[in-house]
């Protein structure tokens, strides 16, 4: 214990000083062939693959912003075809709607006058019938007439003459 009792390490001997010297030397010169060259080496790799995953994000990045871009323009020109698309289906709705409304006009037309020919078909088969029915009846009373009034025979004469004098051709 002697020896460490003397020892002051702000008033280093010459003999330590010289070998603590030579050993951190010796020390330097291992660790910057084993140590330092390799650590120096793997920071320059990781340098290296920092850059390169660096650029690999800008790239990535600048691929997004593309792919964002693109995006935005499939999503405008899908609104386009959609607007395209709602006013072609509106237009061929009212189309349509035109179209149905004009063959239901049609159909009406057709049908009232169909209606009013029929009224008309029907009013003059109902003429027709009654004058049918009133000659029918014209006749029978003429024969009962006649009948009655052929019993005497030159007054009939005399009455068919002034019946023919009465009547006017048309």
């Amino acid at each position: 214990m002697l020896f460490l009792g003397d020892f002051s390490v702000i008033k280093p001997e010459p003999g330590l000083l010289f070998w603590t010297t030579v050993i951190f030397l010796i020390f330097w010169f291992l660790m910057s062939r084993f140590a330092f060259k390799p650590i120096a080496e793997s920071l320059k790799k990781r340098e290296v693959d920092i850059q390169e995953a660096l650029d690999q994000a800008k790239k990535a990045r600048e691929e997004m912003s593309h792919l964002q871009a693109e995006n935005e323009k499939l999503l405008a020109q899908a609104r386009e075809e959609r607007a395209m698309i709602l006013k072609e289906a509106k237009e061929a709705k009212d189309e349509i709607i035109a179209e149905a409304k004009e063959r239901a006009n049609a159909e009406y037309k057709r049908k009232v006058e169909s209606a009013i020919q029929d009224i008309e078909n029907q009013k003059m088969a109902a003429l027709v019938d009654l004058k049918n029915k009133a000659g029918q009846m014209a006749i029978e009373i003429s024969e009962k007439i006649l009948h009655r009034e052929l019993a005497n025979k030159p007054e009939q004469e005399s009455y068919a003459k002034s019946l023919v004098d009465n009547i006017k051709l048309s």
